[in-house]
């Protein structure tokens, strides 16, 4: 089994791959489909172990971490991964599968593929609804049906997310790497910007990006489904993170309105030989945030506001 080590803020799986958490603006949900967004800052990772006597029962159980959000804040997962020996990972938000809304299982499946090869992929910013568009991950409280997990299981009592990350199968890849490599994909920029002034949590949808998710270029016959490291991510408030930890969590982050008057960059992907794989069924008819806000006759906040991204912001990111 692989092991789970605390890296800083990165999660390291066995020897090769690491995970994060990163903060970035929340897009708009007007129809329109986004570049990607910047990573503005890295969350905070806590072991579960930390706080004994702080935490549910539930979670010393389960074992694991939890990362600070705040209300409607959205978030994106890094990997890092070898090139001369690859890894799979399975992302589960609230016990339903990121890609094809299916219940999350500690299974590799390929019709629908319901994992993700690292590299080629690089990230993944959200739930795959639709043929190079994902659905931005953006936290909200459990227990008011705006989570996926409300929406396709009926409740909402995991929240968080499960992560599994695989070992590829004994001589499918070399032991050991070759005298240069190279990463697959350059890095987004982590990008140094002033912040807004200023229960636990599940994810739910948000705006449309333009995303990604490549077809398993190996075959799942390649992959050692015995040898896995698994846990558990739980999303905590601001308000809980405090009591937790008796610190601070990061200040709010800067609205995609502001960063967009500065002129700031957005990215993409020279990727279209790398292939999408098929949306799933069940996520293409979740609702988003704003879908839900409007039936409960919210009236929409000055962060759906559509912004006008100019050609020249984008950024693209080549193989290296």
């Amino acid at each position: 089994m692989l092991t789970i080590t605390l890296d800083g803020y990165y999660l390291r799986f066995g020897e090769r791959f690491t995970l994060s958490f990163q903060r970035t603006l929340r897009i708009p949900d007007d129809g329109r489909v986004y570049p990607l967004p910047p990573g503005l800052d890295t969350f905070p990772l806590k072991p579960i172990d930390d706080y004994p006597d702080k935490v549910p029962a539930s979670w010393i159980e389960q074992g694991g971490y939890f990362i600070p959000m705040y209300q409607r804040e959205a978030m994106w997962l890094s990997f890092e991964a070898a090139a001369w020996k690859p890894n799979v990972v399975k992302i589960g938000i609230g016990r339903v599968n990121a890609l094809t809304g299916e219940a999350f299982d500690l299974a590799l499946h390929a019709d629908p593929q319901d994992y993700l090869v690292c590299p080629n992929q690089p990230w993944l910013d959200g739930f795959k609804t639709g043929e190079d568009v994902v659905r931005q991950f953006v936290a909200m409280p459990l227990g008011q049906g705006y989570t996926v997990e409300g929406q396709l299981t009926g409740g909402e009592e995991s929240g968080g997310m499960q992560i599994v990350v695989f070992e590829p199968k004994p001589g499918r890849f070399p032991n050991q790497p070759p005298p240069e490599t190279k990463r697959e994909f350059e890095a987004l920029e982590t990008l140094a910007l002033e912040a807004m002034p200023a229960g636990q949590m599940g994810l739910a949808a948000g705006g449309r990006m333009d995303q990604k998710i490549y077809p398993d270029p190996y075959g799942i016959d390649a992959w050692d489904q015995e040898n896995y490291g698994a846990l558990c991510v739980y999303i905590v408030n601001s308000e809980q993170y405090q009591e937790l930890t008796g610190e601070l969590p990061p200040p709010t982050p800067v609205s995609a309105q502001l960063y967009q008057a500065f002129d700031l960059p957005w990215f993409d992907l020279y990727d279209e030989a790398l292939g999408d794989i098929n949306p799933a069924e069940k996520l293409k008819g979740i609702k988003s945030v704003k879908e839900i806000d409007e039936e409960k006759e919210k009236a929409p906040g000055e962060d759906e506001t559509s912004l006008d991204v100019k050609q020249d912001q984008i950024k693209k990111i080549k193989p290296s």
